[in-house]
């Protein structure tokens, strides 16, 4: 009988191939976010910046980031997550080439021959008008660059939802999001040296080419379980042991937008990424420009100390979503699970207080940075553990239906968070130095608020969600 067989019928694991394909496109999400930070100390030679120049750009890339973040659920549940994220990954990898052109632009704009003469200028009213032209061209970039990349989460979770039960979907939301420390890890030790060698324009030419690769393999392999003929009745089952009483095939009904503001759930989850996603972009951003101004580290002598940097973090996109299992198996609902997990991961980056005092101890003499490099590894590999089970406490409270456009809503709230952090670091950065002839009194401060931000926002959402409440009329 067909139910017997059903039942002794051997699990195919086709839904890790698709996790293989979130973690990838996840990873090239990354490599193209951090080549600019990477490039920053040439950029700002060639184009005079200064720390609130770069601040402005990767601050609007994150307010970007968040309105597009604001939609790109609403777009992928609308679209699907098959067409949805290839047009997404299209659109970034397309505006990280697009950077390579944002020094001919302004050389044209401007009337000016060659880089070197722009770069050696000792004209006060050129060097404003280059400094002013080239934010302008690589803003616009960066914007198109987040309005594509902010379809990667929502679509990635999505996806996640459609192939993982409740109980695997941390555990697998690590894994794929584990590419952002993949990403990161690969950037300072390619990105560097592809610009010493072919110049900066290169290095943003490569790696955002690499995106229509994963496109090709995105097409070939995605399909929705229900019509996925690699994929048998076994795994179908096992994935929907959530959804027994529902329908598969079902089409879904659309959720009303204003309608998702009413759940404290929708709240708890918006606020607790508010105050936290700036800090990994922070770190992303701006380890590279700290090491210069507090180290004196040039481009290269980066690589190996940021690549072991986001190697840490690994541990915590893995083994993070996973952790809550501990607590799960021992009897506790995913999210009470979730919160208790989250809690203990929020006390890791109180460690980051350290990372300046001691990183200056005279004692250490030249090898000091590795201190806070090993701090901030530990800082960011607790942001990628509470990342994983922050994403995943959607799926626990929220109907499929809602997954993206809640994951949406929470982006656009980090996003903005990121905006508050980037801008204002920058800004504190030159009036550090202004004030006080260095810029260690401004990174001092901008440690403190990214070592304590995951505990207020634990709090934060503890009290808007105590106890596990699901959403049943969405």
């Amino acid at each position: 009988m067909k139910t017997s067989k059903n039942v002794i019928e051997k699990m195919t694991n086709y839904r890790w191939t698709i996790c293989a394909l979130l973690f990838f496109a996840t990873t090239i999400n990354y490599l193209d976010r951090q080549v600019l930070s990477l490039l920053q100390p040439i950029l700002e030679k060639d184009f005079h910046w200064t720390d609130s120049d770069y601040g402005t750009i990767t601050s609007i890339f994150s307010l970007a980031y968040a309105i597009s973040l604001l939609f790109a659920g609403r777009f992928i549940d609308k679209l699907g997550t098959k067409k949805g994220y290839a047009i997404a990954i299209a659109v970034w990898s397309f505006a990280a080439c697009l950077h390579a052109l944002c020094g001919t632009f302004t050389e044209s704009i401007l009337g000016i021959s060659d880089t070197e003469t722009m770069r050696n200028t000792t004209d006060a009213t050129l060097i404003a008008s280059i400094a002013g032209t080239s934010i302008l061209m690589f803003v616009i970039a960066r914007s198109f660059l987040a309005f594509g990349e902010a379809g990667n989460f929502p679509a990635a979770i999505k996806a996640t939802a459609d192939y993982f039960p409740k109980r695997d979907r941390a555990f697998a939301t690590g894994i794929f999001n584990s590419g952002c420390n993949i990403g990161a890890i690969l950037a300072p030790l390619t990105v560097p040296f592809i610009a010493a060698a072919w110049g900066w324009e290169m290095a943003f030419i490569i790696v955002g080419a690499t995106g229509f690769i994963w496109l090709f393999f995105w097409l070939l392999l995605y399909k929705s379980p229900e019509k996925n003929n690699k994929m048998n009745d076994a795994e179908r089952a096992y994935i929907n042991q959530d959804y027994e009483e529902e329908e598969p095939t079902k089409k879904e009904e659309k959720v009303p937008f204003i309608k998702c503001f009413k759940y404290r759930q929708t709240w708890a989850f918006a606020l607790g990424k508010f105050m936290t996603d700036g800090v990994w972009w922070f770190f992303l951003f701006w380890t590279p420009a700290y090491l210069g101004a507090e180290y004196g580290m040039e481009t290269t002598d980066m690589a190996l100390p940021i690549g072991i940097l986001y190697t840490i973090t690994v541990f915590g996109s893995v083994f993070g979503g996973k952790f809550p299992t501990y607590f799960i198996n021992k009897g506790m609902n995913p999210y009470a699970g979730r919160m208790k997990a989250m809690l203990i991961i929020a006390l890791f980056p109180i460690l980051i207080l350290l990372a300046q005092p001691l990183g200056h101890l005279a004692i250490l003499g030249e090898s000091g940075y590795w201190i806070p490099i090993i701090l901030i590894g530990i800082g960011g590999s607790a942001h990628q553990a509470w990342s994983a089970n922050i994403f995943s406490t959607v799926g626990d409270m929220f109907p499929k239906k809602a997954i993206a456009t809640i994951t949406g809503i929470g982006g656009m709230a980090g996003g903005l968070g990121s905006f508050f952090l980037q801008k204002g670091s920058g800004m504190l950065f030159d009036y550090s130095f202004v004030e006080w002839g260095t810029k260690s009194t401004g990174y001092s401060i901008v440690f403190t608020f990214c070592a304590l931000a995951y505990i207020v926002g634990w709090l934060i959402m503890r009290f808007l969600v105590p106890a596990f409440k699901p959403i049943d009329d969405l």
